[in-house]
């Protein structure tokens, strides 16, 4: 198994963050420090620590959650509240897969199982994400089509373009001002940098779907947690959380 990825798995740090970790030195494997990321070591029999103190693989949990406006997907802040601690069942470590920015609400997906996380969060993977927008204006179909070609958004380090999979409007009140968008990249703030682009500015946002998974039942706030099988299979193949 990969250092990195062990130390994820052990619910250290995200992977990305493992590998930081790594390469400042501060890793030893059966007591020498390792500097590879990459380094093949045996769960089962080699000695890890992390900064002196030894990391074990932990069960991995996963929870699906309706997250609220007002919460950062983070582990901690120094500002605003974190979305983690509204999971009141589990006391270890638990890592957002994917963010929602402070304001965007809906469904969230916590875990400490790195692996999982990046394979989830991976553009290869073309696990989509839909979305429904209400816009602060009506849009009409020339704005629409606009939309639906994509813009070039910048990161704040480099310029994407980003096209999303699908938009379309959704028949609910205020007309012509709420829309279903489907996305398959991650760029920061993608859809309110899109609705800027396009002279709209984005009052409420929801994450409705990841992958096949629906939210429909969980209330804002509320969460549930699920084992490795019935979540995968939600994103695959359909469900409804």
């Amino acid at each position: 198994m990969r250092l990195n990825n062990f130390i994820s798995s052990c619910g250290v740090a995200s992977r990305r963050k493992s590998e930081v970790i790594i390469l400042e030195g501060r890793v030893q494997v059966n007591g020498k420090i390792v500097l590879a990321p990459f380094f093949q070591v045996d769960p089962e029999n080699d000695l890890v620590t992390v900064d002196k103190k030894t990391i074990k693989l932990s069960e991995h949990v996963y929870y699906v959650i309706n997250k609220p406006s007002g919460y950062v997907c983070a582990v901690s802040d120094k500002y605003d509240p974190v979305v983690v601690d509204l999971i009141t069942d589990f006391k270890g470590k638990l890592y957002p897969v994917g963010r929602l920015d402070r304001e965007s609400e809906g469904l969230l997906i916590l875990t400490n199982d790195g692996n999982f996380t990046q394979n989830v969060s991976h553009p290869s993977k073309e696990i989509h994400k839909e979305y429904e927008a209400l816009l602060n204006i009506p849009i009409n179909l020339k704005q629409l089509e606009r939309w639906r070609k994509g813009f070039e958004i910048f990161d704040g380090s480099e310029n994407h373009l980003v096209i999303p999979i699908s938009v379309n409007v959704i028949e609910r009140e205020p007309l012509n001002q709420w829309l279903s968008i489907v996305i398959g990249e991650g760029v920061k703030r993608e859809i309110r940098l899109m609705a800027q682009q396009a002279g709209f500015k984005v009052k409420k946002l929801i994450r409705r779907k990841i992958g096949k998974m629906k939210l429909e039942t969980l209330k804002t706030g509320e969460f549930m947690r699920l084992s490795f099988s019935d979540l995968y299979t939600k994103i695959l193949n359909g469900g409804t959380v």
